[in-house]
């Protein structure tokens, strides 16, 4: 479905971005995109989504296909003609507008009979939406507004679906409730490519990863090989359970501080 082969990015005339990147999605499959701040991520979706001018960036080499057709060089409403829709960074909802009005502005130009359809499945997958509809889109938690961001974005039907960062910000069940739902989004027949600093979630719902370090592609493979490789559990998956043990400590120490008030306050009684 979508092929990129030897990509290079520029922004401005010497800050390369991304260099001699290669990578492939099939038509149903899930990629997931990892890499630490500054690996070129971000841009990489921008490239494909064709909204990488406005970011004053360029296409300095390589390029971007979907199926047969180059894209790099569209502009974006094209590129969503086509059937490659993007989500973007940072639940970028229409904060004054209702869920519902969110929702449509998704399937602008799209048939009737495609926003009913669309509607149904996005209300399917995101039960609360269906329940807010008539509730300002700013008013939503975060965890609601990265549902909607990415509910609108399926309003128009993709074919291949960009998340950037979908977890960003989010608490762990909302972060796992994300991933069955990119799971459930594959199954019915959107090919996905996730960009993710979580790479526990990542590499639990993608079936190929690479990993961009500098630009450049510094591992690829199966979800599977690099999940069992050193250098992605050194960097990512083992950083990840680090974290999450601190947390569990911090949150013992909480639990175990407030239960020693409750006794004091017995005590004082």
């Amino acid at each position: 479905m979508l092929t990129v082969r030897d990509l290079t990015v520029r922004y401005g005339r010497s800050v390369a971005a991304l260099h001699g990147v290669d990578l492939d999605v099939s038509d149903d499959g899930v990629l997931a995109v990892l890499g630490g701040n500054g690996a070129g991520k971000s841009t990489l979706l921008r490239t494909i989504s064709g909204t990488l001018r406005m970011h004053r960036g360029t296409v300095a080499g390589g390029e971007v296909r979907y199926g047969s057709r180059r894209i790099d060089q569209l502009d974006p409403a094209a590129i969503v003609r086509l059937g490659v829709v993007g989500v973007p960074e940072g639940r970028q909802v229409f904060a004054r507008m209702t869920v519902a009005e969110n929702l449509r502005a998704g399937a602008i130009g799209a048939p009737a009979s495609a926003r009913a359809e669309g509607q149904r499945r996005v209300h399917e997958l995101f039960p609360v939406l269906a329940e807010r509809a008539s509730q300002r889109a700013g008013l939503l938690s975060g965890g609601e507004q990265q549902m909607l961001a990415i509910g609108r974005a399926l309003m128009s039907g993709p074919r291949l679906l960009l998340l950037d960062e979908p977890s960003l910000g989010l608490a762990p069940k909302i972060v796992e409730r994300i991933g069955a739902t990119i799971r459930e989004i594959h199954a019915q027949g959107t090919a996905v490519v996730l960009v993710e600093q979580n790479a526990v979630m990542a590499l639990a719902v993608a079936d190929h990863a690479v990993v961009l370090e500098v630009g450049g592609v510094a591992l690829a493979g199966t979800a599977a090989e690099l999940s069992a490789s050193e250098d992605v559990q050194r960097l990512y998956l083992g950083g990840h359970a680090e974290s999450d043990a601190a947390a569990e400590r911090q949150a013992a120490e909480a639990r175990s501080q407030r239960a020693g008030v409750r006794r004091l306050t017995r005590w004082g009684r």
